[in-house]
């Protein structure tokens, strides 16, 4: 089973945006996918409630259940962290994952605590044994603005304890195209392609990326 988790302790970063995407991706790549909510406001079982039928299924778990368990059918899961998390609780959200995505947008209060973030995640084991995988998204960007190269000479000069380069794998702009699909329970993918030639383009690098052997642990 395929698992990715996209977390960062920092609230408004757009790790719901990202799951929800990443969960409609694999869903209309024919794989069966489990969508787990671990926000109390349970924004992206909200997503799935508006999803038309006829979509392809994606299944929802409220992660916070003690008896929340994903399918043994499923091939994909998108495991949906809540803001404000830190110590064990990252440490037991990284033990389910082969992977993890920290969004990061750019502002200067996101970028000082997306440093104190990436350095309390990249410093445990798991994560320099790389029994997990972990990599940067730049999320909701401005294409050619000052917070564009601002965020980029960041996350790409990122480095684990190690010396290691940690990955910076794409940058996603700030488009009205991510809430018009949501509204409807929808992923980029599943609205007009004319309207979202340009994120799918931005998107191309992640998804390549978790399709590869680089993404998974070792």
């Amino acid at each position: 089973m395929r698992s990715i988790l996209v977390m960062n302790a920092k609230g408004g970063s757009g790790k719901t945006t990202i799951s929800i995407n990443l969960a409609s991706y694999y869903a209309i790549e024919g794989q069966q996918v489990a969508l787990v909510d671990y926000d109390p406001q349970y924004c992206s079982l909200d997503w799935l409630d508006a999803r038309p039928e006829g979509r392809p299924k994606i299944t929802g778990i409220e992660g916070l259940q003690k008896a929340a368990r994903v399918p043994r059918s499923t091939d994909v899961v998108i495991l949906d962290a809540p803001a404000a998390t830190h110590g064990r609780q990252v440490t037991e959200l990284l033990r389910r994952a082969q992977t993890c995505i920290i969004p990061v947008i750019p502002t200067t209060i996101d970028l000082n605590a997306a440093a104190r973030f990436i350095d309390e995640v990249t410093e445990l084991g798991r994560v320099l044994d790389r029994k997990v995988r972990v990599a940067t998204v730049a999320n909701r960007v401005r294409e050619n603005s000052p917070g564009h190269f601002e965020i980029e000479e960041f996350l790409e000069t990122t480095k684990l304890p190690n010396g290691r380069k940690l990955p910076f794998v794409a940058c996603l702009r700030n488009s009205i195209n991510y809430s018009h699909a949501a509204d409807r329970g929808l992923g980029i993918w599943e609205i007009a392609p004319s309207k979202v030639t340009h994120d799918l383009e931005m998107w191309a690098p992640l998804t390549a990326w978790l399709d590869s052997k680089l993404s998974l642990p070792q």
